[in-house]
């Protein structure tokens, strides 16, 4: 649904999104791409998969962004004995003392909260992990025949380590691409990293303060989706979607390299991404950067590799590389 909003108040909304970056960053040292696709995910309304070696800040991450956020926030942290139940809620037993009778009353979850941090989603069976597929797609969780609405905004972020397989259960295709973004994090430079010793080993503590709350991001999440975008870059989207496809692509890299391509929800995550891409930059219309750009998060975990490329080692962001070259681009790209 369509709203209105004065420049001034769209200027004031887009400024509280730096200030919600400056605050992240009082704790978390570098990791600029990161935040900003973390952001954006939040702007379009997705959730996002996190994925980097252990003393990355991850979950720091996401504790921080929560207090920089005026927003509810709970942390379930995945464990193979976890149940569906621990995440969901389950029903107790209870008695009304003026009549002395029982009845069964649903007592909710961690994943009634604005903020969910999965954390470590992958060491967890595969029954519990679907405990989140109702929440993430319907916003909604059902227990005992009665649904239960969730509030919004609701965003999960979820957390796994990609070099300690031992005792771990990847997460289903299905489940994967319910999370519209893969963001992977590497190791700070240098400098960074220098900073980081020094920020961390003193006695200082950097105050995050919230600068934004629920009403204000669910306004931005509609204004979101109504960021312009010209039918030539939807058609180069839909023709970039179906080159991921062996079947249909005419990409020779494609079919040597992958088995299974992405389905239509890639195109609609890449377009709500890069609309949101472009007003976190202050634009009210989508570029071809926003679509390069976003495309890497977008299909890292939408495109499933054969078993000739898994031994050859390539990844599925060489395979979006070598498409975002090859796949012919509108000659008016805004």
């Amino acid at each position: 649904m369509a709203i209105e909003i004065s420049e001034t108040d769209l200027k004031s909304l887009i400024h509280k999104l730096s200030l919600l970056k400056s605050e992240i960053q009082k704790v978390i040292v570098g990791q600029d791409v990161i935040i900003e696709e973390i952001l954006v995910a939040l702007m379009a309304g997705g959730h996002c998969l996190l994925e980097g070696v252990p003393g990355l800040a991850k979950t720091l991450m996401v504790r921080t962004m929560s207090q920089a956020l005026d927003l509810s926030f709970r942390r379930i942290q995945f464990t193979p004995d976890l149940m569906p139940t621990d995440i969901v809620g389950t029903e107790i037993l209870e008695e009304d003392h003026t009549t002395g009778k029982r009845f069964f009353k649903f007592n909710k979850g961690p994943i009634f909260a604005h903020i969910i941090l999965a954390d470590e989603i992958n060491r967890t069976p595969p029954k519990t992990q679907s405990a989140l597929l109702e929440a993430m797609q319907e916003f909604e969780v059902t227990y005992g025949g009665q649904t239960y609405p969730l509030d919004r905004p609701f965003f999960i972020l979820a957390t796994q380590n990609p070099i300690e397989q031992a005792g771990t259960y990847p997460l289903p295709e299905a489940q994967l691409d319910r999370f519209l973004l893969y963001v992977k994090i590497g190791y700070p430079s240098a400098a960074e990293e220098t900073r980081i010793l020094s920020s961390t080993t003193g006695s200082k503590k950097e105050q995050v303060l919230p600068v934004i709350g629920a009403a204000e991001i669910r306004q931005l999440q509609t204004l979101t989706r109504e960021v312009s975008i010209s039918e030539d870059l939807v058609a180069y989207v839909a023709e970039l979607i179906r080159a991921t496809r062996p079947d249909t692509s005419t990409v020779a890299y494609v079919k040597e390299w992958v088995r299974w391509g992405a389905g239509p929800r890639a195109g609609q995550a890449l377009i709500l991404t890069a609309k949101a891409r472009a007003l976190y930059h202050g634009r009210y219309a989508v570029l071809m950067e926003d679509l390069h750009t976003m495309a890497y998060p977008v299909l890292r975990h939408r495109i499933l590799l054969n078993f000739k490329a898994d031994a050859e080692q390539l990844t599925t962001d060489q395979v979006t590389a070598e498409l975002l070259k090859v796949v012919s681009r509108p000659k008016i790209s805004i």
